[in-house]
């Protein structure tokens, strides 16, 4: 194996791309392919758009061909990289392309696989670095050097690198197919704990209850409840010791009990709004814009104007109700309205009804469920951590690969 020689891409690849005029072509079509064409997870071309000349935009102005190698010069650290295939010979891409076609001297597979690395990476993101717009030129690309070896070398490191990194591939997905599965379980578990019945609904969607359980209006077992948001002209009324629940927080919070809150509002800012400090125990749910996601007070606190709030009666549980408005989630999401954010307004959630059994039977279902949740969310943090390992397996097999003569075609 030859020792590498660092030659740039200018010294490397051709400059012979064919321009595209679509204004000379108005009704030809083709297929487009711009930066968002490029899935830049598996470095291909993905959902390229076809269009007629007369519908382009300016920027098609390319014409590519297979074995091109396509590099997005807006945000390199994306590397939204691809390796023209047969099929797209002869259509269009975009001017945020730097097309690298490669010469007789470069292997195109070799090409592709160095422009993933992450040292062509940095080295393009680096030049963005103070710039207004994370953007590289054509002539910085160009500018990048690379490992030269000769082409039958780089044939061989191309050759097995590849047939590595489809490996990786398969692996990716059938990682992403656990993470779908855990994801999965969890709806599975909640269906399974309510019996298939939609636990939280509207007059008159309501499905025939299990034995032992009943609709009950939820206002008829628990207070409704909203909340305020104290003035923020008013710095003294914030930073005190009253946790204030908001929508910045819910995501994060969705399905637990709270403890506290970043964000934290005091006495005088309730006294000075029409903010509540709700018990311990309050069952929280965003209405606006995040809607549908759910939390319980664990101390007296506080919430924004974007929750509905329900402090429970002796006949329901708190965390039965968490656990029946997550099992409701995406069909309660379906009573929002509103052109820019999407609200369930006061007057629907008073119509909420609840499906459930007597209390001691709903205590029993919110403990069963929380084990069979921690055993699924297990799961799911195992398949994610190993997915997480498998995506950055091509950077240690393309660093192998690159980073000196002596790994050079030895890539294990």
């Amino acid at each position: 194996m030859s020792e590498p020689i660092f030659r740039t891409l200018a010294d490397l690849c051709k400059r012979d791309i064919t321009p595209f005029d679509s204004k000379r072509h108005p009704d030809h079509g083709f297929w487009y392919v711009d930066i968002s064409a490029v899935d830049n997870v598996r470095k291909r071309i993905a959902t390229p758009q076809r269009i007629k000349g007369k519908d382009a935009s300016v920027r098609a102005r390319q014409i590519i061909q297979p074995n091109d190698v396509l590099v997005a010069t807006t945000r390199p650290n994306l590397n939204a990289v691809a390796l023209v295939p047969e099929q797209f010979s002869g259509e269009v891409c975009s001017t945020g392309f730097c097309v690298l076609r490669p010469g007789e001297e470069l292997d195109p597979e070799y090409l592709f696989q160095v422009v993933q690395s992450r040292t062509f990476i940095e080295s393009l993101t680096e030049l963005t670095k103070g710039a207004l717009y994370p953007a590289v030129t054509d002539k910085q690309v160009f500018s990048q050097r690379l490992p030269w070896v000769p082409r039958d070398d780089q044939h061989r490191i191309a050759t097995r690198l590849k047939a590595q990194l489809a490996e990786v591939d398969a692996a990716r997905q059938a990682g992403q197919a656990l993470v779908h599965e855990a994801d999965a379980l969890r709806t599975a578990i909640y269906r399974d704990a309510f019996r298939g019945v939609v636990p939280v609904a509207v007059p008159p969607d309501f499905t025939s209850p299990p034995v032992g359980w009943r609709w009950h209006r939820l206002t008829d077992v628990a207070r409704l409840e909203s909340g305020h948001t104290p003035s923020r002209s008013r710095p003294d009324w914030w930073g005190g010791d009253v946790s204030w629940i908001s929508l910045t927080e819910i995501r994060a919070l969705d399905g637990q009990w709270v403890e506290s809150t970043r964000l934290r509002t005091n006495e005088q800012g309730i006294a000075h709004s029409a903010a509540r400090i709700l018990p311990r125990g309050t069952v929280c749910y965003s209405r606006t814009a995040s809607v549908g996601f759910v939390a319980i007070m664990a101390t007296p606190m506080a919430t924004s104007q974007d929750f509905a709030n329900w402090v429970c009666g002796d006949a329901l549980d708190p965390e039965f109700l968490m656990h029946a408005l997550i099992r409701a989630r995406s069909e309660l999401r379906e009573l929002a309205t509103g052109a820019t954010h999407k609200t369930i307004y006061m007057p629907t959630l008073s119509s909420f009804h609840v499906c459930a059994p007597d209390v001691a039977d709903q205590r029993r279902l919110s403990q069963r469920l929380q084990a069979q949740l921690a055993e699924a969310d297990a799961l799911h943090a195992a398949a994610v951590a190993q997915l997480a390992e498998i995506e950055r397996l091509p950077q240690r097999l393309l660093a192998q690969a690159f980073a000196s003569p002596a790994t050079q075609g030895d890539v294990t």
